[in-house]
């Protein structure tokens, strides 16, 4: 329900004996073991699991596993794994409190915990939010990363370290305690996320040597199943503001408060070896469509909030609604939604296309909400690579250009890796980028020798986008044009050569 703010700023911290506020049961036995314990899991996963075990209860509690940070998980000890979800909207403010972590840790710390934990029996549903840039795999290739060191040391054996390497050796474990039936659902934005990993970790199994995964692969045959998911929801970083907040909402101190936007969707592959929580209580939806779902998220949402992010950055603006409240970027997004991305989409059974672009910009246009356009522009190089390419060979193969598409890379390439001599601005410093350091590690000779660098060289965005002469020409054009003339006069120069008159949907 709405709450109205309280000037107060209380000190006691949310635990289950403050009778004031009004707090979930206490979950049952923990049937969830989750990777990633960051703000999207804590905002989205736990907010439906929550919901599935008001509806019909269950052993659905959650283990949270942070991968290093220990601030999320002290700050859950502290306060009986409570914690408050902030849904901002320019209407007002709902708080809701999960519930549903029984523990966390951190795995630098415990590795081999977490392997025991996927080997243990109770434990029958292992979700994962560990982004497009923790599963080690090559962007070039689609196939895991065996160079990484991460890997190599986790086929050499000890405690594992990569998120690959724990569900391998955790495989392995339960394999050898007995195999009970398991389901491992990735909840990032890879294209068919559950294909995706368990090809990931039958290639790390494959790799050790003398047959050594010969028991968990015929483990995997017939017990364990990897369904697809797409996930969506809008999930800034929380900041001291959003504290101080809460605190005077909820009358005591939450130190991990995590706002959202009202909008969420979950759409799932019902297949599941152990059992599932009843997810659809909080509206999740099970479906054969999961790619059609995907390719609606991570093309019109996803390719759309890059740019907005990389044109924002460069025009020196902190958050995306105020990035799309700039009449060229509005333009250029409703561009590159429409004309690129859309005509590379087949919307779902019973999905209205155009109400959906109607709520992606209201959506961005939340100035309640304020997601920032570093938080969105980081880790472009894993996560461009999930959305651009697939659309680049669609236009193109019709004999199309994606101009706007263009666009993303080469401010993509302008925030994270400038030329000598250009600024890029506070925003597009700030965020962070795998592929920064290699794209920076020799002076480029203008905006082609970078296209091709990051392109071609590294085939940040994959083998096919790197063939396409074109296209990686014109990005290096638009890099040149930003720095030189202005990210202006590469969006107008973008939308004159798309011909576009798009405007934003009303």
């Amino acid at each position: 329900m709405p709450i109205t703010d309280d000037p107060s700023r209380p000190t006691a911290r949310l635990r289950r004996t403050l009778s004031s506020v009004a707090l979930p049961p206490v979950p049952g036995a923990a049937g969830i073991l989750h990777l990633g314990l960051g703000s999207f899991h804590r905002a989205h996963q736990a907010v439906y699991t929550a919901a599935a075990l008001r509806a019909e209860g269950g052993d659905w509690g959650i283990v949270g596993v942070a991968s290093r940070s220990h601030r999320v998980v002290d700050a859950l000890h502290a306060q009986d794994h409570l914690y408050a979800v902030a849904t901002i909207s320019p209407g007002g403010t709902t708080l809701d409190i999960p519930g549903v972590h029984t523990d966390s840790y951190v795995a630098a710390d415990d590795p081999a915990r977490v392997v025991a934990d996927l080997a243990a029996p109770s434990t029958r549903v292992v979700t994962l939010t560990v982004t497009e840039n923790g599963y080690s795999y090559s962007s070039a290739t689609q196939h895991l990363d065996v160079t990484d060191p991460r890997v190599l040391a986790d086929l050499r054996g000890g405690a594992p370290t990569s998120t690959i390497g724990q569900l391998a050796r955790g495989l392995q474990a339960r394999a050898a305690a007995g195999g009970a039936p398991l389901s491992i659902l990735s909840c990032d934005n890879l294209q068919s996320n559950g294909t995706h990993t368990e090809k990931l970790v039958r290639e790390f199994l494959h790799e050790l040597a003398d047959a050594e995964g010969a028991d968990a692969l015929s483990y995997l045959d017939r017990a364990v199943t990897f369904p697809s998911s797409m996930v969506d929801r809008i999930v800034p970083s929380t900041t001291a503001a959003l504290a101080d907040r809460v605190a005077g909402l909820l009358g005591v101190r939450d130190e991990i408060p995590v706002p959202a936007e009202p909008f969420t969707m979950w759409a799932i592959e019902d297949r599941f070896a152990g059992g599932r929580p009843a997810w659809e209580a909080g509206g999740a939806v099970f479906t054969d469509e999961v790619g059609a779902y995907e390719q609606l998220k991570v093309r019109l949402l996803n390719g759309t909030h890059s740019l907005i992010a990389y044109l924002g950055a460069l025009r020196g603006v902190p958050t995306i609604p105020d990035a799309i409240a700039l009449a060229d970027i509005e333009a250029a997004a409703a561009a590159v939604l429409r004309g690129e991305y859309e005509p590379s989409v087949t919307a779902p059974a019973g999905v209205d296309i155009e109400q959906y672009e109607r709520e992606l910009f209201a959506r961005w246009g939340n100035s309640a909400l304020g997601h920032r356009t570093s938080q969105v522009g980081s880790d472009g190089s894993a996560k461009l690579g999930q959305r651009i390419p697939g659309p680049i060979a669609h236009a193109l193969d019709r004999g199309e250009f994606p101009h706007l598409i263009a666009l993303t890379v080469a401010a993509y390439l302008a925030c994270i890796a400038p030329p000598a001599g250009f600024d890029p601005g506070p925003y597009a410093e700030a965020m962070t980028d795998p592929a920064r350091e290699r794209l920076t590690a020799v002076p480029t000779r203008g905006g082609r020798d970078l296209a091709h660098r990051a392109v071609v060289g590294l085939r940040l965005f994959g083998d096919d986008v790197a063939h396409r002469t074109a296209f990686v020409d014109r990005v290096g054009d638009l890099v040149d044009l930003i720095v030189q003339r202005g990210v202006e006069s590469a969006i107008a120069d973008s939308l004159a050569a798309a011909g576009s008159l798009a405007h934003p949907a009303t």
